[in-house]
Formats: C-alpha cells, structure tokens, sequence
C-alpha cells in the first residue's frame, strides 16, 4: 500500500537512515524499533509528510488516508471535548462530493467483466462504508464509544478541553485520529498518557478495526498485544521481521549470534589464505596456488557484523537508610476539591520494605494521594510516615521541569553537595552522558535523555521511600529494563505509579486500585490483579443470565438485598428509577428490532446478488455496502444501549 524507497537521511553529515527499502500492507500492524536516536519518530514524520528525506521517496496510493498522532502537539481550547471530536467528521462533505462523482461514473460505464470497473465498485463501496459510519447518530455512536474507551466520562463530553490536562487533550486528539479511520494509523508513543484500561480498549480497536498500523512504543505488553510485524532501525539500516515484539527479540539474538559465527569462520578462512599466499609467494613451485588463493581471497564477501550498542547503563540506588517499620500508614483518608471527591476513606499500611503499585484510570487520584503522602496539598483523614522515613520523589512532569538552558552537567552540577561534585562526570557517564554528551543543552535531549538525566538527581541523596509517578514515560525497553532491576535490588520501599504492565510484572507484590473514589488493596502481582478483574466481570455476566437464583439461599440472600434496597429509596425515587431503566430497556428493544430489519434486508440484497440468471443491478452492491455500516451502527447503538441499561441497573444495585 505504501513504499518506502531507497530512503536516505543525514543530519550534519551523519547518516540516520542509508537507503532504506520496505512496503507498508493493508493491515500490517508494524513495530518500529530501535534505541533512542535511531529515527523511529523521524520515519513516522516522513510517512505522514512533515519531514523531506535527503534522498528517496514515499509512495502513498491515490485515496490512501493517513492519520498521525506524535509525542508532542499542540492542542486548542475553544470548544467541549465532544465539538472537538466531532472535528474528525469535518471532511464529510468532500467525501460525499467525491462519493456522488463515483457513482455517475459507475452508472454510465458498462464494462461489467473488466478489472478497473471491479477496481471502481471497490473505492465506491469504501466510500460509502465511510460515510455510512460518520453520518447521523452512527457518527455520534462511535464519538461516545471512542471517547468513553479513552477513559472520558460522559459527564465530561460537555466540558471545554481548556479543563484538561495535556495528557487527557492527547487523548482528544487521539480520539479524533481513531474516528477518521484512516487507511494507516503513525502512532508515537500512544500508551505514554493512557491508563490500563483505556490501553487494553486501544489494544482491542487497533487489532480489530484499524487498517494498517505503524507505532513506535515502549510499552512491550501493549506491542506484544498489538503488532505482527517488527522493523529494527540500527545504524541507518532497517531489519525487517514478520513477528511481534517477544519474538522479534530472539530472533534479533540469533541473528547476531549467526553472524558472529560467520564472521569468525571467515576470518579464520581469510587468516590461512594469507597464510599461504605468505608462505610461498616467493616459490616457483607454488605460483599457480598462490595466484589461484589470491584471486579466491579477492572474491571473498567480506561479512559484516551489525555493530552492538555496548553503552551500558549502571543504575543502582544508594543504599536506603533503616526506617521504621511502616513508612507510610493511611487512615481514613479523603480528598476533595469543592463537591468533587478524589477519594474518601483511604485506609491502608505499607510496610519497609514493601513495592507496591498505584493504578487505575487517569483522575481517579493516584497523584493526588502522593502528593498527600509528600504533603504538598491539604486532605482530611490521618496519614503518618514511619520513623526516620527519607522519601525520593520523581513526578510524572519531573524531565519537562529541567531548564532547557542549562547543560547537561549544570543540571546535576546545582544540585550537587559535598564530595559528590567531583563525582558527577563519573556519575554522567554511567548514565550514557559521557564525553562531549555532558555538554548538550537540556533543550536538545530526547524525552528518554530527559527522564534518564531527572533519574540522576533523584540518585544523589541516599532516600528509603522512592515514589515514582510515571518514571517510564519516554524510556525505551532496554532503560526501561534496567530501572526495573535497581528498583527490584532497591533495598528501601517504593511506591510506583505506572500503567505499564510489563514493567510492573514481577517489581511489585501489591496493588492499590483507584476508582469510584475508593482506594482498593489487591494481594499479588499487577496481571494477578488484572486476572481477579476479568473474573469479576465473569461473574456480573453469569448474574445477569441468570434470572433466579440457583439455591434457596441465594434466593433468600437476594430477598434481603432487595428489601434493604427498598428501605433505602422513597416511593417517588423507586418511580423514577423505574422509568429510568424501563426507558433504557425501549432503547435496547429498540435497537435490536434494528439490527433484525437491516439484517433482513441485507439477506435479501444478498440473495438478489446470488442470482446466477440475471445480471446484478450495479445499485445492489451500493445497496450492500450501505446496509452493513448500517448493522455496525445499529449495533453500535445497540452496545451504548445496553451500557446505558446495565450501569442504570448496577447504579441502583439490581445487577
């Protein structure tokens, strides 16, 4: 669908990429790769046309639809969060224009049998699956659908986007990007301003709806999940395979493996030919060997091996001083700000020693409760940090609050005391700052550099509480790697706050959950979590099949739920309640009569299709297309129907 061809970039005289050739297919789901620097973010700029290469070409289809989401952008605060989603329907109106011109010509055309009028059917029924989707209350089905799996409430849709936070206005325009439905999806770190669950929706419409995906992340479980193809960017070279991540990274070693095997065997080959040729240049006997040996070693490809990034990050934490037993213990904890409550009643211990997790969606407190534990905001409620407790803190924001003006020694420089100041070129150099590196401005550095070099000044007093909000965002995998085993070798205690499941897998031995202004302990590792979560829904789903409880005592239990469910709302609340739900369930019968009729409908067309005796009106496959956006629609409608029926039901405990 989209060729890369002979691309070739330099930037100061070095080459990033050295002509590079690859294809782009119709839903290939592609990982770009590679360490900090590679250009993974510069190809993504170059296939959505924002950046010229040196050299070579991008060969993008006629029709073919891009839709790019970067790292960094800048957003607008003039309108709510559902009119700013709703710009992604903008270019309707050029749409239906071209869709018009296409049907015109597919009216007055009559080679039915050749390949451009099969070729013209196939853009018109595209089209019309386009605008089938983005007209009417579909559009308005998938705006709510999309919005609501990034993780916004509907509460929010009216609210202007100048409330929210850059990483929440991200989303806005991820939103949009997703709505459009491009034909190839150029995705820069989409997971850094995602939680758990919004990830895990992304996992599923990437996998399920998008059409070509090309993404640069370091989120290994969110790739993992996601892709079926892996393109390395090494030293200006592409390595492509046709594998997701976990995979792509055994086969990365045995490549190298290979190679160094080969290399060594042709050396030893080229070794024993000079040899030879050595031995006996001189002898007229051997004339005919030597000349023969020396053409042979002229002929010789010479094997090259992928040069290794032997850089090493050395990360180990201080030694923690000794606390008191239980560095942080929360009772009763509530934060608000006006009528908005974060979170009320947050009771729990954490004991020396212990790694634990925050997680949950984005606003439901995480911060807000560390930033109540470093007692930079007021709250209600008791919290007590244990004896001697040292903390070391490192906010999500940390690498955007260096000053870009500074150098990368200045930065650590200031900060600095005592016999540690002779230290810090050592200190940078263990941190891939060595050299000239020490003297960049913090303005030029990459996300990574940034958060690497914020991670420095953390390292610089000896703490045993480390708080870590997000302290993966901008890493890639191998750094990322790294920081996880000092966390683990981290003889002090550590709260992480991360919607990073790999990272998370095996560091931490508790999880605290937020949501619906609770602060929940869940025992086990983050995917024991995740797993005690997908049985809870399980379990709502089997509730709701079963109409009648299976025992006596179910039944008796229900009883009693009921009554006190009674107990607890007047006449006119139980009324309104009931109209409530009883409206929510017309909506579902609703829909579902809808999806019956357009499948009827469709079967029809279908069969008129099928009909070997006549010639197929050239309408009927129109007729077709638009009968199945039309079901995905209805069924759209249908699954917001039902969401709306279910959380109406559990709100008022009849779930």
């Amino acid at each position: 669908m989209i060729a890369i061809r002979n691309l070739s970039v330099e930037f100061s005289a070095k080459s990033l990429f050295d002509n590079i050739n690859y294809v782009i297919n119709h839903r290939d789901r592609i990982a770009l790769v590679g360490k900090n620097g590679a250009g993974k973010s510069t190809m993504l700029k170059i296939i959505a046309g924002l950046q010229n290469p040196t050299s070579g070409s991008v060969a993008i289809p006629a029709g073919v639809t891009i839709g790019y989401l970067p790292q960094h952008m800048t957003t607008e605060d003039d309108c709510s969060v559902i009119d700013e989603a709703r710009k992604a329907f903008g270019h309707v109106a050029e749409m239906r224009a071209t869709l018009e011109n296409l049907n015109q010509e597919l009216a007055t055309r009559t080679d039915y049998e050749s390949n451009d009028y099969a070729d013209l059917i196939d853009r018109v029924t595209i089209m019309t699956e386009r605008l089938a989707m983005e007209d009417g209350s579909g559009g308005e089905a998938e705006i709510e659908k999309t919005l609501t799996g990034l993780g916004f409430r509907r509460q929010d849709f009216n609210r202007p986007t100048c409330e929210f936070s850059g990483g929440w206005r991200m989303r806005i325009e991820l939103a949009k990007i997703l709505l459009r439905r491009p034909d190839v999806l150029l995705l820069d770190e989409p997971t850094n301003h995602l939680d758990i669950e919004s990830i895990q929706w992304l996992e599923n419409f990437l996998t399920s709806k998008a059409g070509a995906v090309v993404l640069v992340s370091h989120d290994r479980a969110f790739i993992d999940n996601v892709t079926n193809r892996t393109i390395e960017i090494s030293l200006g070279k592409i390595y492509d395979y046709a594998v997701n991540y976990s995979k792509y990274v055994e086969l990365h070693r045995e490549r190298i493996e290979q190679q160094m095997r080969a290399y060594a065997n042709q050396q030893k080959q080229i070794a024993d030919t000079e040899e030879f040729i050595e031995r006996f240049r001189y002898k007229a006997t051997k004339a005919v060997q030597v000349q023969s040996r020396m053409k042979q070693l002229a002929k010789i490809e010479r094997i090259e091996v992928d040069e290794v990034d032997t850089s090493r990050l050395n990360l180990r934490f201080p030694p923690a001083p000794r606390s008191g037993d239980y560095p942080v213990i929360a009772d009763s904890v509530t934060k608000a700000y006006g009528e908005h409550t974060v979170f009320s009643n947050a009771t729990f211990t954490i004991k020396r020693g212990e790694k634990v997790a925050f997680v949950g969606k984005n606003g439901e407190g995480k911060s807000t409760l560390v930033k109540c534990i470093m007692n930079e905001i007021p709250y209600d409620g008791s919290l007590r940090l244990g004896h001697n407790v040292k903390i070391g803190y490192f906010a999500q924001n940390q690498a955007q609050m260096l000053d870009g003006e500074l150098t990368v020694f200045d930065t650590i420089d200031i900060v600095a005391t005592g016999d540690i100041r002779t230290k810090i070129r050592d200190i940078l150099g263990a941190f891939m700052f060595g050299g000239e590196a020490s003297d960049k401005k913090v303005k030029v550095l990459s996300g990574g550099e940034k958060t690497r070099l914020a991670m420095i000044r953390l390292l610089l007093e000896p703490v045993n509480l480390l708080i870590l909000d997000e302290p993966t965002n901008h890493l890639d995998m191998r750094t990322k790697d790294i920081l996880k085993q000092a966390i683990k070798d981290f003889d002090g205690t550590v709260i992480v706050v991360s919607h990073d499941r790999e990272f998370l897998d095996g560091l931490v031995e508790k999880v605290y959950e937020f949501g619906n202004g609770q602060v929940r302990e869940c025992l086990g590792g983050i995917y024991e979590f995740l797993e005690k979560k997908k049985l809870a829904s399980l379990h709502e789903l089997e509730r709701k099949k079963n109409v009648a409880p299976s025992s006596p005592q179910q039944q008796k239990q229900q009883n009693k739920t009921e009554q006190k469910t009674a107990q607890r709302i007047s006449y006119q609340e139980k009324k309104e309640r009931d109209r409530m739900i009883q409206k929510a369930a017309r909506k579902v019968t609703e829909a579902e009569a809808e999806i019956a009729k357009i499948e009827t409908e469709i079967a029809s067309v279908e069969s008129s299709l099928a009909d070997t005796s006549t010639t197929p009106d050239a309408t009927l496959y129109d007729r077709h297309a638009s009968l199945q956006k039309d079901l995905e629609n209805a069924m759209s409608l249908w699954e917001l129907a039902s969401m709306e029926h279910d959380e109406l039901k559990q709100k008022y405990g009849l779930l």
